[in-house]
């Protein structure tokens, strides 16, 4: 047997065995002080130039990548997001999370820019960057603190699933605006194709693009179905063309993908609410078991069940991408720690960062909102960092940043994304259940 074969067969036993152990455990973590991301990356770690070495993932000489690798997983995990929230932005419940989204990010960015260039002495533009790629919390990653499922209107749960959602792709216009104050990007005279291109027409267009998509295609898959028989089956083809082409397209149009992927599958839920029958059915009231493939097929061209069925199917396999994202992108985090040193100043910038940047800029985003204390206080402490992050860090390596500032970058960044996943792995399973009994007991 030749090296090449030994080492795809021990990695087969390292994937094999992971995912196993994984799915055997999942009800156990549930009840542990532990999260699933923090196993990964401890992992990730033993599998990286620190441990076994078998895998080298350098951010700097990988970063294409392992942009490409994070970009997926985040685009996965928006869709997943606009399936599960199911409520058109019109509505008054997405106040909060646009305030989040919005007004806290960009306090967030204020201040850790501040912090930049007085406590570090990074130039603006480097500030801004890095302020930028450390400002949007993680839809990946946070799990554990979003919505279950469409019907869930946890206010906590909510806010934080619609804030890791718009976020990701409203961080973008300040990553432009720090990489054109590095010389990186065209920002106009006087900053007016930053504002108008990178700002204005990039969200809003993103957001109109993904949406009209979603809702076309979504409607067009019901009427063949429920009308002609037609288009039966491959929910997973489905799923993963409407990811593809909302992205696509948006980028081809100077808009934002991230944001038209996550209106895309809003846009998809809220077929549903569009049927005309009398007596439609919720995605997850339909039956989970069905006795053959005719039953199947009846129940898909029903035109009182045809967008129920397929957004139970289309959420189900959208689930299992999430995970299997998840699982790589991590995995490869915590390899790369060995690429940057844990030094003194960056943790105690990523310990600022959470306990007084995240719980200012969250109290400044909610003034006057209508939250419970406890709701104010766990989503100032939930400000989960991940792989949107990782992405962003990626995407401003690959324009061209100096190696010294790129590696400060990584250090700051890698820092702080490992600090949330353990910290927030801890804390997340026993200040979600309190949550849980005093919501119950109020």
């Amino acid at each position: 047997m030749n090296s090449h074969s030994m080492s795809f067969a021990i990695w087969a036993v390292i994937v094999g065995t992971l995912l196993t152990t994984m799915a055997l455990s999942s009800t156990l973590l549930k009840r542990l002080p532990l999260s699933t991301g923090m196993l990964y990356l401890a992992a990730g770690a033993v599998l990286g130039p620190a441990g076994w070495a078998l895998m080298s993932p350098d951010p700097i000489k990988y970063s294409l990548i392992l942009e490409r690798m994070a970009e997926v997983a985040v685009l996965v995990s928006l869709f997943a997001a606009g399936l599960k929230l199911g409520v058109p932005l019109k509505d008054k419940r997405w106040f909060l999370p646009l305030r989040l989204a919005f007004i806290s990010m960009t306090f967030t960015i204020a201040m850790i820019t501040l912090v930049m260039v007085f406590g570090f002495g990074l130039s603006l533009g480097a500030a801004i960057m890095l302020a930028a790629i450390l400002a949007p919390t993680d839809p990946v990653l946070a799990s554990d603190v979003q919505v279950e499922n469409g019907n869930d209107r946890d206010r906590l749960r909510f806010s934080l699933t619609g804030e890791g959602a718009l976020n990701d792709g409203a961080a973008f216009p300040f990553v432009m605006l720090g990489l054109g104050l590095l010389g990186l990007h065209d920002l106009g005279v006087g900053g007016w194709r930053w504002v108008a291109v990178d700002v204005v027409w990039a969200i809003f267009g993103g957001l109109l693009l993904g949406a009209a998509l979603g809702k076309l295609i979504g409607k067009l898959v019901v009427y063949l179905r429920s009308r002609h028989k037609e288009s039966i089956g491959l929910d997973e083809f489905l799923l993963l063309g409407l990811i593809a082409l909302s992205y696509g397209i948006s980028i081809l149009c100077h808009a934002y993908g991230f944001l038209a992927v996550f209106a895309a599958g809003l846009a998809l839920q809220h077929v549903k609410e569009q049927e005309p029958a009398k007596n439609s059915v919720e995605p997850m009231a339909l039956p989970v078991v069905l006795e053959s493939q005719e039953a199947h097929e009846a129940l898909a061209t029903d035109p009182e069940h045809a967008s129920a069925y397929m957004m139970q199917a289309v959420r189900g396999f959208n689930e299992q991408l999430e995970h299997i994202g998840e699982v790589a992108v991590v995995l490869v985090v915590g390899a790369m720690l060995a690429f940057t040193s844990f030094n003194l100043n960056a943790i105690l910038f990523a310990l600022l960062f959470f306990m007084v940047i995240r719980p200012i800029a969250t109290w400044l985003g909610l003034i006057g909102a209508d939250v419970s204390g406890d709701q104010r206080r766990l989503i100032s402490w939930f400000g989960i960092r991940g792989i949107g992050s990782i992405y962003y860090l990626m995407y401003a390596i690959n324009r061209g940043l100096p190696n010294s500032l790129a590696e400060f970058i990584i250090a700051i960044t890698l820092t702080t994304v490992a600090a949330s996943i353990v910290l927030h792995g801890i804390s997340v399973t026993p200040l979600m259940s309190l949550y849980a009994r005093r919501k119950k007991g109020a």
